[in-house]
């Protein structure tokens, strides 16, 4: 019943114009306090909801962004709780601007037609590297956008990073304090210029002060997800050199590391440490919970929103452009002082 109440009724009710309604609605034009308060009334006592299609032929805009994930394997997009948490930072950045959010995974032959096809106002574009296919496409769309964890070198781009190279730091030292000195990083793809990158660059710094030596023995390369994490437990029975402790780039990647470890006998922390990195919900719950570089991961997502919203409107144009978020380290079960 509710949904067959317009604003003409609204109107009516009121003894006002629809344009007066409109202006209500829309917070715009000029409606005395006393109006104002009449006709919200009304809406709140009718139950009325603005039509977003309405809205949108008027103001031009779709109220429709995309969080777009591009180069994700298949079901990894699903699997990994660290894009759950960044949507819903967009999405309470989004919501008092009654804009709706999707999240989309891509790869990179995507010809970008769902922009067109669903009307997109913008895009925020996590962990896409400048020199392929996929980033000169999203550029020629000719749409605001705002990149994520991309580390883009022209700084004319909007976009929001994390400091991995003090993430990647703080986890090592933290392990090295503890008296490792074998420790493996499981990173992900190495791409210079990525998030991976810059962690890695942060773990061989902290080696190097420490005169620690690094080898290419120690890094693994495993996709950052639960099953990447596995199969690398699965080789770390006989590995040689005897690693004492492992960096994973990712919280899922560490979950998945600390059951296969579990599985082929090897206890977490007694028999190695590990240390995760971005502090998804999971991590204080898990047993033993997990060590980890602890990220913003709401914030940073409605920092991206708003950087988004305010390219669409012509709004808070002059503000930095490019934005780095601090990381810290949140100790617990998962890593403890090397007795060897």
């Amino acid at each position: 019943m509710h949904n067959k109440v317009s604003i003409k009724d609204i109107a009516r009710i009121a003894n006002v114009s629809i344009a007066t309604v409109s202006n209500v609605i829309n917070g715009k034009g000029r409606v005395s306090p006393k109006t104002v308060s009449k006709v919200n009334k009304i809406i709140q006592d009718m139950h009325f909801v603005p039509s977003a299609s309405a809205r949108s032929l008027k103001d031009m805009n779709s109220h429709l962004i995309a969080v777009v994930v591009p180069f994700l394997e298949k079901g990894m997009l699903q699997d990994n709780p660290f894009y759950w948490e960044l949507v819903r930072g967009v999405e309470s950045g989004a919501r008092h601007h009654e804009v709706q959010v999707i999240l989309l995974g891509i790869d990179e032959n995507e010809d970008f037609s769902f922009v067109k096809q669903r009307h997109l106002d913008g895009l925020i574009v996590v962990g896409v590297f400048e020199h392929t296919l996929a980033f000169q496409k999203l550029l020629d769309l000719g749409i605001p956008c705002v990149f994520l964890d991309s580390h883009l070198s022209n700084p004319d781009f909007h976009q929001i990073d994390l400091d991995d190279e003090a993430g990647g730091y703080l986890g090592t030292r933290h392990l090295i304090g503890l008296g490792h000195k074998v420790i493996g990083v499981l990173t992900g793809k190495l791409e210079e210029g990525g998030v991976n990158y810059y962690r890695h660059q942060g773990y061989l710094r902290a080696l190097r002060e420490s005169g620690i030596e690094a080898g290419p023995e120690l890094v693994f390369e495993e996709a950052p997800s639960i099953r990447g994490g596995y199969q690398v437990a699965q080789r770390l029975g006989s590995y040689k050199p005897k690693i004492s402790a492992i960096f994973a780039f990712s919280d899922v990647s560490a979950i998945g590391l600390i059951r296969g470890l579990h599985d082929i006998g090897l206890s977490v922390p007694a028999d190695l440490s590990v240390v995760g990195f971005d502090d998804i919900n999971y991590s204080a719950y898990m047993i033993p919970s997990l060590t980890t570089i602890r990220q913003d991961i709401v914030s940073k997502g409605q920092i991206a929103v708003k950087m988004l919203l305010d390219q669409i409107n012509g709004t808070g144009l002059t503000d930095k452009k490019s934005v780095k978020i601090p990381v810290s380290l949140s100790v617990r079960q998962s890593s403890i002082v090397n007795m060897i």
